[in-house]
Order: C-alpha cells, then structure tokens, then sequence
C-alpha cells in the first residue's frame, strides 16, 4: 500500500502528467484515496458507496498497456453520481426502490469516460433520483459541507461537490438539471460547468431527446474541469443529440486564457433577490475585473417568466422517467418525489405550449445580449449553505417560495436557455463559507467559456479545497 496524502492538494492535470511520467502510478492514488476517505467520510458522507477492489482491477489492466495508450486521463480515479450505471456497483439512484440495485452494464457516459484512462473507484451521494438543492435519502442519509459539517452541500450533485472539498475526489461526474453542479459548487468552493445539452455523452436514457438533465464535470479548479469535459465529451450511439469531440480540446483553451473585453452582471437575472452578503461578494469580485481592465456593465435581463415554464418541462421529465415507479413504489417515494411525478402527469397541452414558447423567448433573450457582452456573470446560490436538518429552502431574502425548488431560479432560468454556464468559487462569507457566481457563454461556446473563466479564476484567485475542517 503505498499512501501519500500530498498528492491530495495537487491539481488533477498534475496527478495526471505523474502518471504519464509514471512518478506515480494509479494503484498509489487509489491508495492515497482510500486512507483520505477512511479519514472524512465518517463526518462528510460524500462517498457511500466504494469499489477501490474494481478500480484497481481496471489500474492493473491499463498498466498493461504503454503509457501513452492510457488515455487522456491516464489512470485518474473519477467517482461517478449514484444516478448513473457502473457496471457491478451498487447503484441506487438515492432511493429505497433501487437500493440493492447492482446494474450488469454501465452507462455509455462511464464507459466513455474508462475507455479514456478514467478509473470508476466510488459513486457519489445525491437525493432521491436527484430531486432537489439538498443532498440527502433514505438509503445513506445527508451529506455534509465539509466547510461546515452543520451545513448542506447542497444537490443534487453533492456528494461530488463535498468529495472534491474535502479531498477524496481529484475531479467527479456530475449532472445538473435545475442547477445540481452549480448549486452544490457555490456550496462546497468547487467549480462546476453544465455545458451544451448533447456536449457529454450519456445514455440509453428513457428520452434520449431530453435537453434540461445534462452530464457535466466538477473539479477544484477551471483547468481541471476542462480535462474532465474533454475525457466526457464526443458522440455515442445511443445518444442521438451526441456532438462530436471539438478539434481543439477544451484543457487548451483553458491554457489559454483569454480576458473578456466586456462582461454584462446581472444580480438575480429579474428572477431572484440574493442574500446580501452573497451580492456584496459578488459585486467585489465584479470590482476585481473592473480593476483589471474588463469593462463590467449592469445589466437588465429579465427571465422571470422561466419558473411556470421550467416547472412544467421538468415536470413531464419525471413523469416520463417515472411514472412507473410511483405507480408501484409510492409508499417509499420521498414526498417531493411524489409531487414532481404527479406535477408533470398533470401538465396539459396549454401549459406546454407555453413552456416552449417561453423557452424559445428565453434563448433569444440571452442570445442577444451574448451578442453584446463575451459572458455573463450572476451569483450562484441565493442563499448560503444552510443547516442540513432543513430539507428544502421554502423562505429567503424575504420571499416565500411557492414550491421546494424555486429557490433555485436563479440557476434553472440558465437551464432553459440552453446556454453552457459554469460555477466557480469567488470569495468566503462571514462566517467562513464558500460563495460562487455562473458565468454564462454563448451557444456551444464551451471553449471560449471556459478561457473565459480561467482568466477570471486568474484575477480573482481560487479557494483550495485541502482547507475545510475536514481535510
């Protein structure tokens, strides 16, 4: 067993130039895990689930090969969200229906992901079927904020997000429909990037034409992100909306940092009131650009009519994906579950026509300003981290929320539009939480994003991961 604990606080495209170098070599990073994870799961619960014996089985059968036919990842342990396959794992969505499921084949996504030098060594906590800004189930209970143990992680991506904040993920897998890699990244000081629907490779999904839950990867830095999104990307076959690998992959862009010349910030997108601390935070670092030569302009967008639209398309989403199950599993179902389901078997034709035609105003509502600005900038949360007993934010910033998720219109009004936007950390509050703001591109404009944000990242410094409590 070899155990080195430096390693946690490398960058992941430093972990993996060592395993090109072979300093290192994948066994000694799934062992250096391991002995994190026994050292913060106890307190975090990020990681429920391990398959250290299977990941290095697949370590031993990729060190047969030549170095350089390792794949762009190389032998980089990734732990993947409970929602996704991974064949011989225990996969179990977050909810008692599927809690001693073990799946015989593995996403398309994760295979992708293998055949690229990725090693599948845990999967990552989330709500039930991933249904809310708060990470907790049945099955293997809350997932804490390894900045504060007291406090959510947020979701539904947060059992990736606590794993990279206290040091027992490099990079992860995540997905994001109303906002579930951004949220749990402001959460947790991570970054976390929902690209273009069809950029990552997922699948057979029940409706594989679906354009609001996408694959995406989280990381502690932009440069590590952009790894990950070029090891996830590229078509599958069962994934009729796959885009091809870009010609330049995306971890050069990165490399090369590019300032935008103008940046619109808007503070809620006319759809949300944000916490006071969090807006000061957030208009301090659009003070930082400013002072380093980016022209920052307010800006006046409206997407207030995203939450009747978002409610009905999400609702047909899981009506679609689970109406079964709650035909036969109802008494084990999470009540928010429950709602979400029936919501959508009762969206009529009116409603969706609405949503569409909403959704298309939205797209070109953002669209045009992106003609007039490189990004946009807004906060990422609302709200801080809040106390894990509280199951879902139903009072902020003086407003009631009507439903369990619209607190998290500021991150699912982006959804609609189709536009990739990533999340990085941008400051600490008070009382020593992470805070985070989305930077929004233009139309499968990952590249230009993620420079973009890189030479944001640049200006206003990162957050590193290896100083919560409980790393």
């Amino acid at each position: 067993m070899s155990v080195d604990l430096s390693l946690i606080e490398r960058s992941a495209c430093e972990i993996v130039d060592l395993l090109r170098e072979e300093s290192v070599s994948p066994h000694d990073l799934l062992d250096t895990l391991a002995a994190q994870v026994a050292r913060v799961e106890p307190q975090v619960n990020a990681l429920p689930t391990l398959c250290f014996e299977r990941a290095h089985a697949h370590a031993d059968a990729l060190l047969k090969q030549p170095v350089g036919e390792r794949g762009l990842l190389c032998g980089l342990p990734v732990p993947i969200k409970d929602l996704t396959d991974v064949a011989g794992v225990r996969t179990t969505r977050g909810s008692l229906v599927y809690r001693d499921r073990i799946p015989e084949t593995s996403d398309a996504g994760v295979t992708l992901l293998e055949a690229r030098g990725g090693v599948v060594y845990a999967k990552s906590n989330t709500p039930e079927f991933g249904s809310g800004g708060h990470t907790y189930n049945s099955v293997f209970g809350i997932t804490r904020n390894p900045w504060d143990l007291s406090r959510s992680a947020g979701g539904s991506s947060g059992g990736a997000a606590a794993a990279l904040a206290s040091g027992t993920a490099w990079v992860a897998q995540g997905s994001d429909l109303a906002g579930s890699l951004r949220t749990p990244s402001a959460f947790c000081g991570v970054v976390g990037m929902r690209p273009t629907p069809g950029r990552v490779s997922y699948g057979p999904a029940a409706n594989p034409y679906d354009t609001l839950g996408i694959h995406g990867p989280m990381a502690r830095n932009v440069t590590d992100a952009a790894l990950l999104l070029d090891a996830m990307c590229g078509e599958v076959e069962c994934a009729p909306m796959s885009l091809s690998e870009p010609a330049t992959s995306f971890l050069e862009h990165a490399r090369r940092p590019q300032r935008p010349a103008r940046v619109a910030f808007s503070e809620g997108l006319g759809i949300a009131t944000v916490e006071p601390e969090i807006l000061a935070i957030c208009r301090k670092t659009m003070d930082h650009l400013a002072g380093s030569g980016i022209g920052v302009d307010e800006s006046d967008l409206d997407l207030s009519g995203a939450t009747q639209a978002f409610h009905a398309l999400r609702g047909i989403s899981y009506a679609a994906n689970y109406e079964e199950v709650l035909a036969h599993h109802r008494d084990v179902l999470n009540p928010n579950v429950i709602w979400n389901i029936e919501f959508g078997l009762q969206v009529d034709n009116r409603a969706m026509l609405a949503a569409h035609r909403t959704r298309g105003s939205l797209f070109h509502k953002m669209n045009a300003l992106l003609q007039r600005y490189d990004v946009l900038i807004c906060p990422a949360s609302i709200v801080l981290p809040f106390p894990v007993e509280a199951r879902d934010i139903r009072e902020a910033v003086g407003q009631h929320f009507d439903t369990y998720i619209d607190w998290l219109a500021i991150t699912y009004a982006l959804t609609l539009t189709g536009m990739p936007v990533i999340a990085i950390p941008c400051g600490m509050s008070a009382s020593g939480l992470p805070v985070g703001i989305q930077i929004v591109g233009k139309p499968r404009g990952e590249a230009a994003l993620l420079s973009a944000a890189r030479a944001i990242e640049e200006v206003i410094g990162t957050w590193f991961v290896g100083k919560p409590q409980t790393a």
